[in-house]
């Protein structure tokens, strides 16, 4: 019996901790009878060990640890095992799908024609071998003239030019019976040619497929056919090593074959006899190497790709197409990575040196460091972390002890921390320690992350403090949750998939929404249009871009959620702000000023339109320096206009849905106590009615979609139904407002971090591939990267409260003379890396 009300004493308190309401008298009839009432219990205690144990501190100090055994282990596989990413572009690889091969720890770019003949421009490739070598002879020309067919007389030379770009792509040795033997005198000839076409060029590119198939038919795969091959091929060595000291020389590993389907004249090539040609040749170019390597280098991967798909063969002997355009494109990026140097062809790549700006904030953070050395000397340790805010809301939980303001040693300690901070990212994404593989998209990854981080979200679930429409845990939950997606959208590679594609575009939009939502009942309720207020939101939405822009050497409009979540916050604010100043006890006194908020928003309205269809004056605004330097991407605002027209009424539905709620809510129109639905009975069935279907109707549009253009035209307008479906369906039953997910709600207040850093520490090679901490187990990576990234942006987030208490003070003149300094700072920056952007031409 007593261990009976024990459980029922838990019972008690989790009962009291979930529900808010005091548990049945009769403990002992009531809450310990049931699985029900058990599974309860266990819910609450199993919740709260967790919570115990797995604290954001240990998580923290885990993560570090993490990253130092992490660089430990690349660090030391790179020294023993070789870090060469163009040995792992030629020598593995895996297949993530049926066409897309991956390199083992590196990236390779699908390169389009225009680049493949920039790259080959003033240049002369050759290909040297059998029918296998010309069929990857048209693959590769396919890359730079995708129009190109297959075209000459078998066994005869092939030869392709483009004049424009004076390429020229050959064959050579096209006829196995009169080379087989004589390789070495056709590579002779080749040699000899290069007084005239080969030496004078830039580079030169000789790819040779050696004849053993030829030499395994003709002499029935003997033992002294094997010997005699291994001798010719040590004789030619020396041909290729001197062709390779003009140009790029590379030995095709022999395919495997079908052996079910070849024919009879070549029944006797088999996979064994030519892995032992393959043998043989990897001995005789091991045995060629200088100081460790080979001028002539191996390409074993095309052979790896075809182990897994010659069972597609027509004919047992020659490869797939989908096969030998792999071949192609690892020649391409091994020859033009290190030329194009394309974001996402990490293989073959050198590595860049710092700039000016990236070696100055090194020695800043350094010297933040050494100013913590010299404050921990003179034994000052007075420092206390503040409560961070929310970003958008800017309200601050209250401390139960009056806060200690900051001492001197406060700001350099988050200096010092941010430095750290960002050696990781410079390492994660700018050095070449930490591999990188490209994103490859199934319903799968997508959908499967999906559940399971739902699931999370429903077991974390708690009690609302208040049951008010879209209160501050319900928004926390909101875009906790919608930042989840969109992290999964993006590792995922899902905007492949246009439906996708459509829903997570609703959910940009849904953080504007939000944008417009938040500072609107801030300004309409408090009517605080102080300097301070400007500039403790500017400060948090943009100190962390403006220090990767540095560090990382990224354009601002790179990260462009923030350029476009600032412009409209000082939208908002000059709105709200101008004469003249509504605000809600203005409007309390006579309800014709609502009209006066109403013409603001139609006259912002109406300014969204004319710059949405006058693309030119956007343009030209938006070009004009140093203006330009904030909304430029690779010389073009292009990419800022497309952002800003996709969700430009996006805002204004936020202030709009404000508006309105607030009046509502003034005059006692909302039900909004715990349990009560937001409306009577009828209308809120109505409105649910409406909600769901609204819902079910946009998604069933979004699947419809045959082009993202043809979506994107409509998104703008129809966005916002989907958004106020959610928010109805989310806030009319009462149980619903009463409860939040406190797992979306806690990402919630990090979600900007978490949007900022997975550029860099989470993704790679700016965003176009994925991060590889954990080389060969693709779902523990993800699971150890996504760790270390949660934990960064959650100290990020620290950081940013700790330098806004400091950089951002109350006191006017003082704040004006920071925005002076920083101002100046901000100019000399901007001069110097445009001093160091290179001359047009040069």
């Amino acid at each position: 019996m007593e261990e009976k009300e024990a459980v029922c004493r838990g019972v008690e308190l989790a009962y009291g901790e979930l529900s808010g309401a005091p548990p049945p008298r009769d403990c002992t009839a009531a809450c310990c009878h049931g699985g029900a009432k058990m599974a309860v219990l266990a819910y609450s205690l199993g919740k709260r060990e967790i919570n115990q144990h797995f604290t954001i501190k240990n998580a923290k100090l885990i993560s570090l640890v993490a990253v130092l055994l992490l660089l430990v282990f690349h660090a030391a596989s790179r020294y023993y095992e070789g870090g060469d990413s163009c040995e792992w572009l030629l020598s593995r690889g895996r297949y993530l799908g049926e066409d897309v091969w991956q390199p083992y720890g590196c990236m390779m770019h699908k390169y389009k024609s225009i680049e493949a003949k920039t790259c080959l421009s003033e240049k002369r490739v050759a290909f040297v071998g059998d029918s296998r070598i010309r069929q990857l002879f048209y693959s590769f020309i396919k890359i730079i003239n995708p129009e190109r067919k297959e075209e000459g007389i078998k066994h005869e030379d092939i030869s392709f030019e483009d004049k424009s770009y004076s390429i020229k792509v050959v064959t050579r040795c096209s006829r196995p019976r009169s080379c087989h033997g004589n390789l070495r005198k056709c590579l002779h000839v080749l040699y000899e040619t290069s007084v005239t076409w080969w030496l004078p060029i830039v580079m030169s590119v000789l790819t040779v497929y050696p004849f053993t198939q030829w030499s395994i038919k003709l002499h029935g795969g003997s033992s002294e056919a094997l010997q005699q091959y291994k001798v010719n091929l040590t004789a030619i060595m020396g041909q290729l090593e001197k062709l390779a000291e003009h140009g790029e020389v590379y030995w095709v590993l022999q395919d495997p074959v079908n052996e079910e389907v070849l024919s009879e004249n070549r029944k006797m090539i088999t996979n064994q006899q030519l892995e032992l040609y393959n043998e043989a040749a990897v001995d005789v170019l091991n045995s060629s190497k200088r100081n460790g390597r080979s001028r002539v280098r191996l390409v074993a991967a095309s052979r790896q790709a075809a182990l897994e798909t010659i069972i597609k063969s027509d004919d047992g002997l020659h490869l797939p197409e989908s096969t030998r355009s792999v071949g192609a494109m690892i020649l391409m990026n091994s020859v033009c990575n290190k030329i194009l140097r394309p974001i996402d062809g990490s293989c073959c790549q050198t590595l860049r040196a710092p700039n000016l700006l990236q070696k100055l904030s090194a020695l800043f953070f350094l010297g933040s460091a050494v100013v913590i050395m010299v404050f921990h000397i003179l034994g000052n340790n007075r420092h206390r972390r503040h409560v961070p805010p929310d970003v958008e809301s800017l309200e601050e939980k209250k401390p139960a002890t009056a806060a200690v303001p900051p001492g001197p040693k406060a700001p350099f300690q988050a200096l010092c921390r941010m430095g750290v901070i960002m050696g990781y990212f410079y390492l994660c994404d700018r050095a070449d320690v930490f591999m990188k593989e490209q994103k490859f998209y199934t319903h799968s990854t997508f959908f499967i992350p999906l559940i399971y981080i739902f699931v999370l979200g429903v077991f974390y679930s708690d009690n609302s403090k208040e049951a008010k429409l879209l209160n501050r845990e319900q928004t926390d939950e909101w875009k906790g949750w919608m930042q989840l997606v969109i992290l999964i959208y993006h590792i995922s590679g899902a905007s492949a998939f246009i439906p996708v594609y459509m829903h997570v575009r609703v959910l940009v939009a849904a953080y504007l929404f939000q944008t417009g939502y938040g500072h609107f009942s801030f300004f309409w309720l408090k009517g605080d249009f102080g300097l301070y207020r400007v500039c403790q939101v500017l400060f948090r939405l943009n100190f962390l871009v403006l220090v990767l822009c540095v560090v990382m050497d990224r354009p601002y409009q790179f990260y462009y959620f923030v350029p476009l979540v600032t412009f409209w916050f000082v939208v908002i604010y000059t709105t709200m702000a101008m004469w003249p100043q509504i605000l809600q006890k203005t409007a309390n006194s006579s309800g014709v000023w609502h009209f006066g908020v109403l013409a603001k928003l139609l006259g912002l309205l109406m300014f969204i339109c004319f710059f949405a269809f006058s693309q030119g004056v956007f343009e030209r605004v938006f070009s004009v320096w140093p203006i330009s330097k904030l909304f430029e991407l690779n010389g073009s605002i292009h990419e800022w206009w497309f952002r800003w027209k996709l969700d430009r009424f996006a805002v204004i539905h936020g202030m709009l849905f404000a508006f309105i709620y607030l009046v509502l809510q003034k005059r006692q129109v909302l039900s909004e106590g715990k349990g009560e639905t937001l409306f009577s009975a009828k209308i809120s069935n109505f409105l649910l009615f409406l909600s769901v279907v609204s819902f079910i109707t946009y998604s069933i549009w979004a699947s419809s979609c045959k082009t993202k253009t043809e979506c994107n035209e409509m998104h703008p307008y129809i966005s916002v139904v989907q958004i106020l479906a959610f928010i109805l369906i989310r806030n009319i039953p009462g149980y619903a407002r009463s409860i939040y997910s406190s797992f979306f709600a806690w990402f919630g207040k990090i979600s900007l971090e978490l949007f900022i850093c997975q550029y860099h520490i989470w993704l790679a090679a700016d965003t176009k591939g994925i991060l590889v901490l954990i080389p060969g187990n693709p779902s523990l990576n993800i699971l150890v990267s996504t760790f270390i990234f949660v934990c960064v942006a959650h100290e990020i987030s620290l950081i940013t409260n700790d330098l806004a208490q400091v950089v951002i003070p109350k006191d006017s003149m003082a704040l004006l003379k920071r925005l002076g300094a920083m101002g100046i700072l901000s100019l000399v920056i901007l001069l110097v890396s445009r001093a160091g952007q290179p001359t047009p031409g040069a």
